[in-house]
């Protein structure tokens, strides 16, 4: 069985490597917590909907979503996001 990672900090820089394309994880920020949302068929290629990119801190766009946050609820927080 594989162990889950240690929680860490990711800055902006280092969270945009995560952006879920060319086989590379989709991870994104949300209020001050990074979840890897990898696993998720709505994360395809790290695009979302056509509209949210992964590697981003997605603070500010989901209030304008058709949903709330609670869609990051089942998706594994790898740590926080230092802005």
């Amino acid at each position: 069985m594989k162990a889950a990672p240690q929680p860490r900090s990711f800055t902006a820089g280092e969270l945009a490597a995560f952006d879920g394309r060319e086989g590379r994880p989709a991870y994104v920020a949300y209020k001050g917590k990074v979840y890897d949302v990898s696993t998720s068929p709505l994360w395809l290629k790290g695009l979302h909907q056509d509209e949210h990119l992964a590697g981003r801190d997605l603070t500010a766009e989901l209030p304008d979503a058709p949903h709330g946050d609670e869609n990051l609820d089942g998706f594994p927080v790898l740590g926080e996001f230092l802005p």
